[in-house]
């Protein structure tokens, strides 16, 4: 294996822990960071948690139609380092700087008088922030298929990304809340200026990761790479929707993930609430991290062994069993449980649907005459950017219908415990069979079909693909 090779996993690999540690710090602790400290003390506290948890859901979902433009943008785009790195550290950098501002309490503003202000200002910090991101998001995760062509190598590569991301999103799971305390006066409670250091360092993690990952990487050249004409707008949604196998995935692919995050997204008011102590939170993250360091280094080989249907459905599951837990238990031994069967096979649902939307980039090609990496590769983030949309709505409303708002438990209040049990386990769990059946019943783009097409396009473009042993 050549030195080269191992820089560019490793250097990935550090993109990714990056990336989801950003991720994860904006789709939960952001919005927990909302409902809990941004407003403390106002008198109209309850309404501007749902103002602006509102907010952040229709903003992410009116974005998400720019996202294939983006992806778009990005395979229109030629430089000498590539098409992706400029977009890469464009996004990761400017994106840094915004998530600092919303963990500022927009240094005071927030709770001031002034809500109109404070609005206005929000709305614009927030599509900027988002825009950004996704041009981040998208740049980082089409880089696999101009990486590699090879089956094994894009497994390696999104292993490596997974473990990388395990290792972001789990620490941030385990570090956040310790970070909050450790920075907030006295260290008993949560407060602002713990978020605030909180924002800060997550904004340092991302922003000279992608950096990293700009450096270390480089994108290979074949004939089945070939440039071609630009592509428009309209062509652009054209390719998506007749890549019929990246729909159907697509659509499997979003229930799940709505559901998934809706569970996981409300796991510290679980803890907080329910369980009555949020200091234990940080356990969901060492789980997590050690069911992915255990799974994630497998999937390659389980993808060889069973074929990723079967490491799809056995993932999903093992996740309606640890709902099933959590819906019918509320002590910490059922806790962990739950949590175990829950989070740990997570990265196995995800690498398992990469690699098929990163195989679908050559079905589109072989189906329909156009190669689109960027626009293909962005269906994955737009699906998690919906999904995560929503877990961050869902988040605010079940805090508020549940009277779960403010950061500690208080023995004798009551809280609605079914009904926040019914609307992040039961209805998740609903939606996780959904995906399951469409995706065993119309996805059917395997390995063996992948290495076939594959096949039939080198012979259509008549030459050999770069070496990359």
């Amino acid at each position: 294996m050549k030195e080269g090779k191992m820089k560019q996993r490793l250097s990935y690999a550090l993109g990714a822990l990056g990336h989801d540690t950003y991720y994860y710090a904006i789709s939960t602790f952001f919005i927990a960071f909302v409902t809990g400290q941004m407003f403390a003390g106002d008198p109209h506290e309850d309404q501007m948690i749902v103002l602006v948890t509102n907010l952040v859901v229709f903003i992410r979902l009116v974005e998400i139609i720019f996202d294939p433009i983006i992806g778009g943008l990005i395979d229109n785009t030629h430089t000498k380092i590539g098409k992706f790195k400029p977009w890469l550290i464009a996004g990761g950098l400017v994106s840094s700087v915004m998530i600092i501002l919303m963990f500022s309490r927009f240094f005071g503003l927030a709770s001031s008088d002034h809500k109109v202000l404070f609005t206005i200002l929000f709305i614009i910090a927030f599509i900027i922030l988002d825009a950004f991101y996704s041009f981040k998001d998208i740049a980082f995760w089409s880089m696999i298929p101009a990486l590699s062509e090879k089956n094994s190598e894009r497994e390696t590569l999104g292993t490596f990304a997974r473990f990388g991301s395990a290792i972001g999103a789990q620490g941030a799971t385990i570090l956040a809340i310790p970070i909050v305390l450790a920075f907030t006066m006295g260290g008993r409670d949560q407060g602002a200026r713990g978020f605030f250091a909180f924002g800060i360092i997550v904004a340092i993690v991302q922003g000279v990761t992608a950096l990293i990952t700009a450096w270390g990487t480089k994108e290979q050249k074949s004939d089945i790479r070939q440039e071609g004409e630009k592509t428009s707008p309209k062509d652009i949604f054209k390719a998506l929707v007749k890549n019929d196998q990246l729909m159907w995935l697509s659509l499997s692919y979003i229930l799940f993930a709505v559901g998934y995050v809706a569970t996981t997204a409300t796991l510290i008011l679980n803890f907080t609430f329910v369980v009555g102590n949020a200091k234990l939170y940080s356990i969901t993250g060492i789980v997590g991290f050690v069911g992915s360091i255990i799974l994630v280094p497998l999937f390659p080989a389980l993808a060889k062994k069973f074929g990723r249907r079967k490491v799809f459905t056995g993932a999903i599951i093992s996740m309606l069993i640890g709902m099933a837990l959590f819906l019918f238990g509320a002590s910490v031994p059922t806790t962990v449980l739950g949590l175990i069967f829950l989070t740990a096979p997570y990265q196995l649902v995800f690498l398992s649907v990469l690699m098929t939307i990163t195989d679908s980039v050559e079905y589109g090609q072989w189906k329909n005459g156009v190669r689109n990496e960027a626009v293909t590769l962005a269906m994955r983030p737009l699906l998690d950017k919906i999904a995560g949309a929503f877990s961050n709505g869902i988040y605010g409303f079940v805090a508020v219908a549940a009277g779960m708002t403010g950061t500690s438990f208080h023995a004798g209040t009551h809280y609605g415990v079914g009904i926040f049990k019914f609307y992040v386990y039961v209805i998740p769990a609903i939606l996780m069979i959904i995906s399951l059946v469409i995706y065993l019943a119309k996805v059917k783009l395997t390995e063996k079909r992948h290495q076939e097409i594959v096949a039939e396009l080198e012979a259509k473009y008549g030459a050999e693909t770069t070496n990359e042993d």
